[in-house]
């Protein structure tokens, strides 16, 4: 049996870990509330862009609310953890933080991996909606119409993409590449020479990709950053449980 004096140095030890994991636990959740607003502006923010990739790719924001939710579950469960000092919640609580940090690491190892093509299927995409372009409300055609008329681009590499389509033969370049729709006939977008005066000459795929990694920069950057931040809740967590053990060996 350890001294009293022994067992008095020990317990502000625990005191000040359960008050330091509690602030940690209460940043971690805000965390996951961060990772659900994250998700849920990637989808509405990139729906358009989406449209035009893989169902892989589009899982990305679901990705990031579930991990979300899963975040602020395990926040909950951390914070019950530390007030009721249970050694081996605490222990569980360091592995489920292990175990979200390795899913997260790996999936930002595999998006970088895979970035490439990301891309390579945008492109291919892109060009398979200009040529099925019909100007309905199809999703593709109004994603299409969405980001020529937003990044004020046109086509895929530049304007005269559109001059190997079905739809130009019929009715031009679609309005919404025109700079200005007050002055923008259809005589105009039939004739490759007037219409370069009249709408955007570059083309949609580097602005989009541009645009695409700057957003999805900043949603992986908050990931990573939160991924690296569980590591101080491990450590915590098992040195908040190790001590909580040997306060109760030494009272043996």
């Amino acid at each position: 049996m350890a001294s009293p004096s022994r067992r008095l140095q020990t317990k502000p030890v625990i005191t000040c870990l359960k008050s330091v994991l509690l602030t940690y636990t209460f940043v971690f959740w805000v965390s996951g509330i961060v990772l659900l607003a994250v998700g849920i502006w990637g989808r509405v923010s990139l729906a358009v862009y989406f449209s035009l990739l893989d169902e892989k790719a589009t899982n990305v924001p679901f990705v990031l609310v579930g991990a979300g939710t899963v975040v602020v579950l395990l926040g909950t469960f951390g914070c019950f953890a530390t007030c009721r000092g249970s050694t081996w919640m605490l222990k569980l609580y360091a592995m489920l933080l292990s175990l979200i940090f390795l899913i997260v690491l790996v999936a930002a190892i595999v998006g970088f991996v895979f970035r490439h093509e990301i891309k390579t299927s945008f492109e291919s995409n892109l060009e398979l909606a200009l040529k099925d372009y019909n100007a309905t409300a199809d999703p593709h055609n109004k994603a299409v119409d969405t980001i020529q008329s937003t990044l004020h681009c046109c086509g895929v590499q530049n304007y005269s993409d559109w001059e190997k389509t079905e739809y130009f033969s019929q009715k031009g370049i679609p309005r919404s590449c025109c700079k200005s729709q007050d002055d923008c006939s259809e005589q105009d977008l039939k004739d490759p020479n007037k219409a370069q005066l009249k709408v955007f000459v570059n083309g949609c795929f580097f602005l989009v990709t541009s645009t695409m990694e700057s957003k999805m920069s900043v949603v992986a950057g908050i990931s990573f950053g939160i991924a690296c931040f569980q590591l101080i809740g491990i450590i915590l967590s098992c040195c908040l449980s190790r001590y909580i053990t040997n306060n109760q060996y030494e009272m043996v």
